[in-house]
């Protein structure tokens, strides 16, 4: 994954580091790829703690992309199938069209927020709503999750770093 990511930024031209990577991993952390975008953002605010709004935002605004990537997978799809096979009404199906473009509040949770995504796209659910919810929720989680990690003592982050070789 990181050589793709270093050929990726390379094609580009960006640097491998900095604001174009905090939306990058961002992006592809809302994606089914099992890729946390947390590190990214904190160790970037960490060490440019005047760009914390700036990083929070780009990161918010990737993600939620990412999220929309995954609902409009979920509507392709739908409409593969049903060309294939025809409508289905399940019971889950009903439970998050009753709910709505709300549940994607809940788009941030990891192992559920990617495929609550994609159920959205999947039920039709309008884009609108549901990039405005997915947007909110992921705002606040990447505040929320920055400001606990924050919390953390800096000599636990550079145990870590010692142990790991890095530092």
């Amino acid at each position: 994954m990181d050589h793709m990511l270093s050929q990726f930024f390379d094609f580009f031209g960006m640097p491998s580091v900095g604001l174009s990577a905090v939306f990058i991993s961002a992006f592809i952390s809302a994606t089914l790829l099992p890729v946390g975008s947390e590190p990214v953002l904190f160790g970037y605010i960490s060490l440019n703690p005047h760009y914390y709004w700036i990083a929070i935002g780009l990161a918010t605004v990737g993600n939620t992309l990412g999220g929309m990537l995954d609902w409009w997978l979920g509507l392709l799809s739908r409409n593969s199938f049903e060309s294939l096979k025809g409508p289905s009404n399940g019971r889950m199906q009903r439970w998050l069209e009753e709910r709505g473009p709300k549940m994607l509040l809940l788009s941030w949770l990891p192992g559920f927020g990617d495929p609550l995504c994609l159920a959205a796209g999947w039920l039709r659910l309008p884009w609108r709503p549901c990039l405005a919810y997915m947007a909110v929720g992921k705002f606040f989680r990447y505040l929320t999750m920055t400001w606990l990690l924050t919390l953390v003592p800096e000599s636990f982050w550079h145990q870590i770093g010692h142990s790991l070789g890095l530092i």
